[in-house]
């Protein structure tokens, strides 16, 4: 099949959900594959959360709860990509539940659809954030900068305001970086794990790898400790659903974006694991004294302290922390182009305030600008209590691990209630039941995780905000339903405009 062709069965596919083609479709199915693997990032959840891990659980929680999780990931995602193969719109998640719930259609795409907006929003502002600590770490280590709230949050917001501009320029830009972005993870892996291999001099045995546990959390309750400290791995696996949402940018995106949801987790969990269990044993003082100096490290940054430790040559732990910071913007990068592309559909189906705005395609770029400003504005606002609290961070991550899973879940719980649902040209066969309902089970079971205190005493400093800054996007969504959004919410993905886009299609 020739380009052109692919490009118009793809129109005509997406003018069949009631959506006319206007986003520019340039990505291929490796560049799908890529915005997704750059968003899990190992080099950046597996680096900027380690401490999370490492204070609750230590080397178990480490390595062993990244495999755990990897596994559960895995079932999330292959249950997604079946139902993305036969709706594959940048709406995503939203429009999946609008499609296979039985009763209450767009009640259950709205409230899908926010909760997946605030998890992409809250995602975007972790990951840069992340990655403005990681340069301060960087700057630490090379100039002596100190490693303040306040400078960490300034270089995070010309970060995100940096990644704005990457992705106002256009779809083959952001293609072509994707595309270096994925090497630039594998290379970057691949040189990390072999340094912390060749050059020290000892290692941590396997048993203490695998098993050692620390525990800084101030409970007691040792399983509680280590599933507190799956944050870490459950945060890192996220903003998979980036391949859904760029479909519409994405040739023969049946099949190429399920294939990326999937295979961007597959890769993820295998060379985030090699790279976890080797800097794990590359810990050089593995007492407790030793755990407790690492997660206070000046850097800011355990991993960064481990490479100093380890390698005995701050030029080599330099190289190794540059390789990461790259790897970081990359990652800011691709979650600002799922984010902007999850709020111009949601905004195509007049659910955000000043959707007429956000909707909008640049006709020179094909992207959606105004969206990009928007979702880049949010992030800063969310990420701005980081300057006054500790645990801003680490509330952040959870609001967008609970707002992104609760998107995920939804369109496979209904998936599974709808028996009229026709597979699409990928799909789980036989399989599809079982893994679809271990998917519930799990995104069940960390919904109710993350919403619990990860530390004890429960203080002003180190309570976590998750829960209620879930209850407030409850409260908004269902107010803003009830205001506006029953009136005008998916109206455009109907009956006469599903008729118009074919018609439009046809035309050209």
């Amino acid at each position: 099949m020739s380009n052109d062709q692919h490009l118009d069965a793809d129109s005509q596919a997406l003018a069949e959900l009631g959506y006319k083609q206007e986003l520019h479709r340039g990505m291929s199915g490796f560049s799908n594959f890529a915005v997704s693997f750059s968003i899990i990032s190992i080099l950046a959840g597996c680096i900027t959360s380690y401490k999370i891990a490492l204070v609750s659980g230590g080397p178990s929680t480490l390595v062993l709860g990244w495999a755990i999780v990897g596994l559960m990931v895995m079932a999330v995602a292959l249950a997604m990509a079946e139902v993305c193969s036969r709706y594959p719109t940048a709406g995503g998640l939203y429009f999946w539940a609008g499609r296979l719930a039985r009763r209450n259609k767009r009640e259950w795409a709205w409230y899908v659809g926010w909760f997946n907006f605030l998890g992409e929003v809250a995602v975007t502002a972790a990951i840069d954030f992340g990655c403005a600590s990681t340069w301060v770490a960087f700057a630490n280590l090379v100039w002596g900068v100190e490693a303040t709230p306040q400078t960490v949050f300034a270089v995070f917001v010309v970060i995100v305001i940096a990644h704005a501009l990457l992705n106002v320029f256009g779809v083959n830009l952001v293609s072509l970086l994707s595309n270096i972005s994925a090497w630039w993870h594998v290379g970057g892996v691949l040189v990390i794990v072999g340094a912390l291999w060749i050059l020290p001099e000892r290692h941590q045995s396997v048993s203490w790898t695998l098993t050692g546990f620390h525990n800084e959390t101030g409970w007691t309750f040792l399983p509680y400790v280590f599933l507190m400290g799956l944050l870490m791995a459950q945060y890192t696996y996220t903003g998979y659903d980036a391949s859904a949402h760029v479909a519409e940018e994405t040739k023969s995106a049946s099949v190429a974006a399920p294939r990326g949801i999937v295979m961007s987790v597959l890769v993820s969990v295998i060379g985030g694991f090699i790279l976890l269990y080797s800097i794990t044993a590359s810990i050089t003082d593995n007492s407790e004294q030793g755990l407790s100096d690492l997660a206070a490290s000046e850097t800011g940054l355990p991993p960064a302290q481990i490479f100093l430790d380890a390698l005995g040559s701050p030029t080599v732990a330099k190289f190794l922390l540059f390789i990461v910071c790259v790897a970081q913007f990359f990652c800011g990068m691709a979650s600002v182009t799922a984010n902007s592309r999850m709020a111009y559909a949601f905004s195509r189906d007049h659910a955000l305030p000043g959707s007429r705005i956000w909707s909008k395609v640049n006709p020179r770029t094909g992207t959606p600008t105004n969206s990009i400003w928007l979702c880049v504005g949010l992030s800063i606002l969310l990420a701005t209590p980081a300057l006054f609290n500790s645990t801003a961070y680490l509330a952040v991550t959870s609001i967008a691990v609970i707002g992104l899973y609760i998107a995920y879940v939804v369109p496979v719980f209904l998936r599974r209630r709808s028996p009229d649902f026709v597979p699409g040209p990928w799909n789980l066969g036989r399989w599809s039941a079982l893994i679809g309902w271990v998917a519930v089970v799990w995104v069940s079971i960390i919904c109710v995780l993350f919403v619990l205190p990860p530390a004890s005493p429960v203080t002003v400093s180190t309570f976590n905000y998750a829960p209620i800054a879930v209850i407030v996007v409850l409260i908004f969504a269902t107010v803003a339903w009830l205001v506006y959004g029953r009136d005008t919410f998916m109206q455009g993905a109907k009956g006469e405009q599903t008729t118009k886009a074919l018609d439009e299609v046809l035309d050209d």
